[in-house]
């Protein structure tokens, strides 16, 4: 990527829409939008931060191509730090596509992927925990995630970070102070107040990675497998927690013989819901293949929703399955209760795995759906999801630059209870500074940023 390159691309959904947007980035961007504006405006003498009435022209052909309006942003305040200005035409693609061709005959060039965010980075607009958060805003599935990802972009992750180290840059100051001036009289810190200052750092530390996993939940979302033996009402309690008919329901074992997923929204969490085919052994070749990849999704599962026939009894397929389900989390539902419950299943589930994790439902009735969405978020958040004031990590990367953080402060506390001097320890610090200043790009490597900007949407 070279940015000194002046770049365009397509920043709104491709699709039939009423407005599109491109949006020209870099030192040419003006001199671009300047040849291709018919209007009464003149773009190289206009003020930043205004918008031009005219008509996208093709000057070349004699052609007009269409109507639009032309956002100017000069540099450094635009979203880039670059001069920027966005043709927003009609949103037709033929439209667009001629819009762009033209743009970039005029010397610019496509962006690359995540390429507007990468240099908002590189021209000191964002950091690079708040350049990340910007596709988790795109990508947010609840008004939770949106919120959490807003006040990452805000900086609380990043201001987190470099309060953490300013501290341990403070801690190898007087360190490094001490070991180049033995024998001036300085401020100096003893063993116990490096201790304290360390405990500190780590308590922190521990603190954000205890909230990390409920951060990822509220991104992520979990991922909630609907399995059971063929027609217990898998499809009936995925339509029910969907509110609409979107699984096939009949009477005939097997009917679903691939897995159906759907996101829905749990209390601000997202739930991605897959149903399986019916869990039993089978003649059928195309069932078979259902069968083995619901076995998959259940074992990659956060949790699983096991469906049993509240009027039937547990087969040897069901205690199969339980066997096979030890150490998931897994909420056993008991439905079509609204028929009546049979007294030995109900006696054997709740011997074999606990009251607790064993309810009564009817999908097709829709009871019981409200005490299941409460236990989910029982399970996973213990009853609350309050994200107001707690910071809050989601992002892999920055978990596990963080984990390995707390190592290296882990290792200099150790270090110095064991009698061992700082002097030695000190590139423990060193190493827990530099692995923070990845999540804000400070100490990274060119090949991981560009990692990171590849994963982005062309238009970011």
């Amino acid at each position: 990527m070279l940015q000194q390159d002046t770049i365009a691309a397509l920043v709104t959904a491709v699709g039939e829409s009423s407005v599109g947007i491109i949006r020209i980035s870099g030192p040419e961007a003006v001199n671009i939008a300047g040849k291709l504006y018919k209007g009464k405006s003149n773009l190289h003498t206009a003020e930043s931060h205004t918008i031009h009435y005219g008509y996208v022209y093709d000057e070349a052909n004699d052609k007009k191509i269409d109507e639009a309006l032309f956002l100017l942003m000069l540099g450094p305040r635009s979203f880039t730090g670059e001069d920027i200005v966005e043709v927003q035409c009609h949103g037709g693609m033929v439209v667009l596509k001629q819009t762009l061709q033209l743009i970039l005959s005029l010397g610019a060039r496509m962006a690359e992927q995540g390429e507007y965010s990468k240099r908002a980075f590189l021209n000191g607009r964002l950091d690079l925990a708040q350049a990340e958060s910007i596709m988790d805003i795109v990508q947010a599935k609840t008004e939770r995630g949106v919120d959490l990802a807003l006040s990452q972009l805000q900086g609380t992750v990043s201001g987190m970070v470099k309060t953490l180290r300013a501290d341990l840059l403070e801690m190898i100051a007087f360190i490094q102070a001490d070991i180049d001036y033995p024998d001036d009289d300085i401020e100096r810190l003893t063993a116990e107040q490096f201790i304290n200052r360390a405990s500190l750092i780590r308590e922190n530390i521990t603190s954000v990675l205890q909230n990390a996993q409920k951060g990822k939940l509220i991104r992520d979302g979990l991922r909630v497998v609907i399995a059971g033996k063929p027609n217990v009402g898998k499809s009936s309690l995925l339509n029910a927690l969907l509110g609409q008919e979107r699984a096939i329901v009949t009477d005939i074992p097997g009917t679903t013989r691939d897995v159906i997923e759907e996101y829905i929204n749990l209390n601000g969490i997202p739930l991605k819901i897959v149903d399986t085919a019916g869990i039993r052994e089978t003649d059928n070749l195309v069932e078979q293949i259902g069968v083995d990849r619901a076995r998959q999704f259940v074992q990659n599962a956060d949790l699983v929703l096991y469906v049993l026939d509240a009027a039937q009894g547990m087969t040897e397929e069901d205690i199969s399955m339980l066997k096979e389900l030890d150490g998931q989390t897994v909420l056993y539902l008991l439905n079509k209760s609204d028929l009546g419950i049979k007294e030995s299943l109900f006696d054997t589930i709740i011997k074999k795995v606990g009251k607790e994790s064993v309810l009564q439902i009817s999908a097709r009735e829709r009871t019981g759906l409200e005490q299941l969405e409460r236990k989910i978020t029982d399970l996973f958040f213990s009853g609350t999801l309050e994200i107001s004031n707690q910071i809050m990590v989601t992002n892999i990367r920055h978990i596990q630059v963080l984990e390995e953080s707390l190592v290296h402060v882990k290792h200099f506390l150790d270090g110095l209870r064991s009698g061992l001097s700082v002097d030695f320890l000190v590139i423990d610090l060193q190493n827990a500074w530099e692995k923070l200043g990845k999540i804000t790009g400070e100490t990274i490597e060119d090949d991981l940023l560009d990692q990171i900007f590849s994963k982005f949407c062309l238009g970011k």
